[in-house]
């Protein structure tokens, strides 16, 4: 039976450290890695937690091996973070389900994913970047527009102050997300339209769109974007996530998100964030390579759920497409249920 080490980042990790809420947003409760650890012995693995980055690290020192990982690690530090964990396996020439290390650290930078999605035809909005709070006078782009940081997932940055109407509020709003978060602010045409989540699963020409889901306000909703306050506890009175693989627009966003996945060379399974113009015309927002998978609460569940395609079949479909790039690690049988 191959062995699959399961290389993740928990959340109660590095709260214990004394991290913020904020800055653990985007980690992972035991019961998602015991969950996708339960679907891959059904299909024949044999799971083995790793943990993060230091933890590979130090197994991989030690001499510890897999047939390979399944890389679900985000990272804490550095621009180019959710590529670590990739670019150590290839050090060690380990396969690993999920995107490679150039795609990983092409797309935690919303600004340089959305110049390559735009190379390839790809619609998304007019964007500029302030790297420092002297390119704030340089912003030639029309009002409104919207902000956050270049860098980061889980609706982090986002909140009731990003869309701005004017200089002074795009001034303060941009100097304190260089504050708060010590990175460039990705700076975009404001897009009023419908928002849409689209799943995706494959890898290049075998890529498919798992289904879409729309993104609806509430009562409760804060702001202007579906930021980390809409997301986090309570987000019922907030938000609701509806089924949308039927809608006209939304198959118009799917066509768009496909093709920003086979342009930046995702693999196995993800999702990616469309929003639409005054128009209705779709746009690519960003792609999230490593998507959440908590069954009872991620996006990408939640889409597969609506799909009629149940959890185990989900991870099933993700390591369907890595195996086809290692046919040898195809597992031999199946474990009871």
């Amino acid at each position: 039976m191959n062995r699959i080490g399961i290389c993740y980042d928990l959340k109660s990790d590095y709260l214990a450290q004394g991290y913020s809420e904020e800055e653990t947003a985007e980690f992972d409760a035991e019961v998602t890695i015991d969950a996708i650890c339960d679907a891959l012995a059904y299909q024949g693995w044999q799971p083995v937690k790793i943990g993060g980055i230091k933890r590979l690290a130090a197994a991989l020192v030690a001499g510890e091996r897999w047939d390979a990982v399944f890389n679900f690690c985000e990272g804490m530090h550095g621009l180019a973070r959710e590529a670590q964990v990739p670019t150590l396996l290839d050090a060690y020439q380990i396969p690993y389900v999920f995107s490679d290390a150039l795609t990983m650290a092409l797309t935690l930078d919303k600004a340089m994913t959305k110049h390559v999605v735009r190379s390839q035809g790809v619609p998304t909005a007019d964007f500029a970047l302030i790297e420092k709070a002297s390119d704030i006078g340089k912003i030639a782009l029309p009002f409104p527009l919207f902000l956050k940081p270049v860098a980061e997932g889980s609706g982090k940055g986002v909140n009731a102050k990003s869309k701005v109407t004017d200089r002074k509020s795009l001034t303060a709003t941009a100097k304190d997300l260089l504050r708060r978060f010590n990175q460039p602010v990705l700076v975009e045409t404001f897009l009023p339209g419908r928002e849409f989540t689209v799943g995706i699963t494959g890898t290049g020409e075998d890529a498919k769109v798992l289904g879409v889901t729309e993104i609806v306000p509430l009562a409760g909703w804060v702001g202007d974007g579906y930021g980390l306050e809409n997301k986090s506890e309570g987000w019922e009175s907030r938000v609701t996530i509806e089924r949308a693989t039927h809608l006209p627009e939304a198959k118009a966003a799917a066509q768009v998100a496909l093709a920003a996945w086979r342009a930046l060379r995702c693999r196995d399974g993800g999702r990616i964030d469309i929003r639409c113009d005054a128009n209705g015309k779709p746009h690519f927002i960003e792609v999230n390579p490593i998507a959440g998978m908590r069954p009872d609460h991620s996006d990408l569940c939640l889409i597969a759920n609506y799909e009629g395609v149940p959890y185990a079949q989900l991870i099933k479909r993700i390591m369907d497409s890595f195996v086809k790039r290692h046919p040898t690690l195809a597992p031999k049988r199946r474990v009871a249920a």
